[in-house]
């Protein structure tokens, strides 16, 4: 073999474990991709059952049951639809009616089973892909406080 067909088959070998390389590196980033999307989006798309997804929106008000144990059922909505949610689990201690919520999980039998809620942690803090929701929506006051939004002030701050 010449010095040259030697030198084109170290390249080529070098390209293909690159190509290898690339290619379980998006795998592995597929397999670990959350899409996130308002309870207005979700009822548009109802093909996603069964995969992982996460949902925001408010927690509606007078839609939260405690059930047995710790399992918990709540609605969410984006001020034009509401999905129910059902959580077996703790939720964060700032969850609450009328609040901006993220819950990941997935869509079975027209329920959005949550594995994790994700309650905002203050008065201001409006997580980004639900703010874009709610102006997507027209439910967004701009240079309002986001948490005007969500009705009362919690018992604690009045």
């Amino acid at each position: 073999m010449t010095r040259k067909r030697k030198r084109l088959v170290i390249i080529l070998c070098g390209l293909a474990a690159l190509g290898g390389a690339t290619a379980m590196v998006l795998a592995a980033f597929r397999d670990n991709l959350v899409f996130f999307y308002s309870p207005s989006e979700l009822a548009a798309r109802p093909s996603i059952v069964g995969g992982r997804i996460r949902i925001g929106g408010l927690v509606e008000t007078q839609s939260l049951a405690h059930e047995d144990g710790s399992h918990v059922s709540f609605r969410v909505t984006d001020g034009k639809t509401d999905i129910a949610v059902s959580y077996d689990g703790m939720l964060p201690d700032l969850f609450r009616e009328g609040q901006g919520v993220v819950a990941e999980g997935r869509l079975k039998d027209g329920v959005f089973v949550a594995s994790t809620v994700l309650a905002k942690h203050d008065e201001k803090y409006m997580p980004p892909e639900v703010a874009a929701a709610l102006k997507k929506s027209g439910h967004w006051q701009e240079g309002g406080d986001p948490g005007a939004l969500a009705g009362p002030p919690p018992a604690h701050f009045r």
